[in-house]
């Protein structure tokens, strides 16, 4: 949760949506016109990720008293956390330059496979 707290602050503060929705446009675009991804603008952006990181803080106490029924929601948001960073990387890479986001993309990244191991760990 603090990862991608720090990682949507550093997102916000840095422009993302300036480069992500000329990104996504682009790529609808090759894909036919088809309306995935979506685009946002910077208010509901930030408000439902500020919602998500909200969530996941409410369900801490649960993941530190060892919830079984959260072990594959732990696991869906590991991949999503490395992927996302991952992302960020290859987009730095790819534009030969910092992308918003890209300074805390190896954070996400490394607490994405903390949180897959954790959630193994339940029992």
């Amino acid at each position: 949760m603090l990862a991608l707290a720090l990682h949507v602050a550093d997102e916000a503060t840095h422009n993302f949506l300036a480069w992500y929705n000329p990104h996504v446009l682009r790529f609808r675009q090759a894909l036919g016109g088809l309306p995935f991804p979506p685009t946002f603008t910077f208010w509901p952006w930030l408000l439902g990720l500020s919602a998500a990181v909200g969530g996941l803080a409410l369900l801490t106490p649960y993941a530190f008293a060892g919830a079984r029924w959260l072990v594959s929601l732990s696991r869906i948001v590991a991949i999503v956390h490395v992927l996302n960073g991952l992302l960020h990387l290859v987009g730095a890479l790819r534009s030969r330059r910092a992308v918003p986001g890209v300074l805390s993309a190896p954070v996400l990244i490394a607490a994405g496979l903390w949180l897959w191991l954790a959630a193994g760990r339940v029992h």
